[in-house]
């Protein structure tokens, strides 16, 4: 189970696996939306570009998978490692779209 702190506003400010002494803590229960935002906003936080990071990579693999279907480059060019990530990734997009979880521009 989780445990969120909030601020007066509501806001989740801080987050634990145990239960915490003192006040403003309860349990997270219901409460799956406000912790997404509470995660990205550390995320943001630590890395500002992340949200930018994460547009890029899926640019970067659409870009990967237009030069090998042009023939500019082959698959097994890229080294193992990068081969088996691409393939990771896609499996998980096919599955993704599969369940309906992303729309039509792989948004979710």
């Amino acid at each position: 189970m989780m445990y969120v702190k909030r601020d007066t506003q509501g806001k989740i400010v801080a987050v634990s696996r145990e239960p915490a002494a003192g006040e403003g803590w309860s349990a997270a229960d219901g409460a799956e939306a406000d912790l997404i935002v509470f995660g990205r906003d550390v995320i943001e936080g630590a890395n500002p570009m992340g949200s930018s990071d994460l547009g890029l990579v899926r640019v970067l693999e659409d870009l990967i998978e237009l030069l090998v279907e042009r023939s500019v480059i082959r698959f097994t060019d890229l080294p193992v490692p990068a081969q088996h990530k691409l393939m990771e990734r896609r499996g998980a997009r096919e599955a993704m779209q599969h369940l309906s979880l992303l729309d039509d521009d792989g948004v979710i």
